[in-house]
């Protein structure tokens, strides 16, 4: 037997190993309920059917919108759920009628579909989709349908996606092939934080060379964000907030200015209004705080100052006094940071690859699933920027 003919049988075996169909067992972190620590069980996670893919998930970003479904949505019926939506892996099998992806693929699962076909995805003016999670059940965070079951139920798949598992089942329309060569314990921040803040001042604001801007919260969305400023041109960038120990790193993705509104006797926007003679003309709220929203607002210069929400949250009404909108400012939102989600996350990861945009830098604290609670815990009082949790191996 000639050496070529060894390496095809080789890489056939292997391929029939990645193409195996049956029920997979694996651990997973399950929510079986809100406001209580997530348990390690052993889910069964059933083969991709139609147009779906099987990924095994190599690693995880601890996302501030886990905590979020966890701690504060806590919708009855979002429980039990298998939390994580930051992750990055391989593909383990594909159901019929796939035919962009195949068993080996390094991909990104994605929270936000791009089906090619609806109206939405059709339309250069967003990046919502008529399919997935995210067209109409965004109290759940979650669809009926679901891959998972534990202890004979239902387990369901948060925001589709599910990352806190060692596998998971994803309908092709929700997943990015990626370059083979980049590393997915670092490309699995721009499945959520990383995209959604860049964008948001990349895409949504607009931001011009020149301008002044202003990052509300400097979480890893609100760093993205001021990254996102910085990449733009921005001469001005005011990083705002409570906890002084994020100056250093707001510095570090490009801020000129940090400002601490504990500092001040005043409202954070007469501060920033005294600050650039009039206001910012961008504005990021990167918290998801609706009081945050409005002091984000009403620090924008009047007559063509934008302000954008960014934070995520669906628990309280929000308000600003009409002149703030009439005397010419501009409030909008962004979801995923405007980007469509399959074409540009590989945008991302490319300009990652390329030195363009940073993500190491992100990263505070490596855990493994089993450390998902500590994890939690030291997002919860501000002890780390990203938390890359290691799910499985390569």
């Amino acid at each position: 037997m000639t050496t070529f003919e060894q390496s095809f049988i080789l890489k056939k075996s292997l391929a029939a190993c990645y193409t195996t169909k049956g029920v997979i067992k694996c651990k997973a972190a399950v929510a079986w309920e809100p406001n209580k620590p997530l348990v390690i069980e052993d889910i069964e996670v059933a083969p991709p059917q139609a147009n779906e893919v099987r990924i095994k998930i190599v690693a995880t970003g601890v996302c501030h919108t886990d905590l979020y479904h966890l701690f504060e949505g806590m919708h009855k019926d979002g429980f039990p759920a298998v939390l994580g939506h930051e992750g990055a892996g391989i593909v383990e099998s594909v159901g019929p009628g796939v035919s962009e992806f195949q068993p080996g693929d390094r991909v990104i699962p994605l929270f936000i579909s791009q089906c090619r076909e609806c109206r939405f995805c059709k339309s250069p003016k967003t990046n919502q989709c008529e399919k997935g999670w995210a067209a109409d059940h965004y109290d759940v965070m979650a669809l009926a349908d679901s891959r998972f079951t534990c202890k004979g139920k239902k387990v369901l798949q948060f925001m589709g996606t599910s990352t806190f598992s060692e596998y998971t089942v994803m309908n092709q329309i929700a997943v990015a092939k990626i370059d083979p060569a980049a590393p997915l314990d670092k490309v699995c921040l721009l499945g959520c934080g990383v995209c959604t803040g860049f964008g948001a001042a990349v895409n949504t604001a607009k931001v011009e060379p020149g301008s002044t801007c202003a990052v509300f919260g400097l979480g890893a969305v609100g760093l993205a964000a001021v990254m996102g400023c910085k990449f733009a041109g921005a001469k001005r960038i005011f990083a705002v907030d409570t906890n002084p120990e994020k100056a250093e790193k707001a510095r570090v993705f490009g801020a000129t200015d940090f400002v601490n509104p504990k500092d001040y006797n005043k409202p954070i926007s007469k501060v920033l209004a005294e600050m650039t003679n009039g206001g910012v003309d961008y504005s990021l709220e990167c918290v998801g705080n609706v009081d945050v929203m409005r002091s984000a607002l009403e620090s924008c210069m009047k007559g063509w100052g934008v302000s954008v929400v960014v934070g995520w949250t669906d628990k309280h009404d929000f308000s600003a006094r009409p002149i703030q909108l009439i005397a010419g400012r501009t409030w909008k939102g962004t979801l995923f940071g405007g980007f469509k989600s399959k074409d540009g996350v590989p945008q991302m990861v490319k300009a990652y690859m390329e030195r363009k945009v940073k993500l190491d830098e992100f990263i505070t604290h490596n855990m493994t699933l089993t450390q998902v609670n500590e994890a939690i815990e030291l997002m919860k009082r501000g002890g780390c920027i990203r938390t890359v949790l290691s799910v499985s191996r390569q």
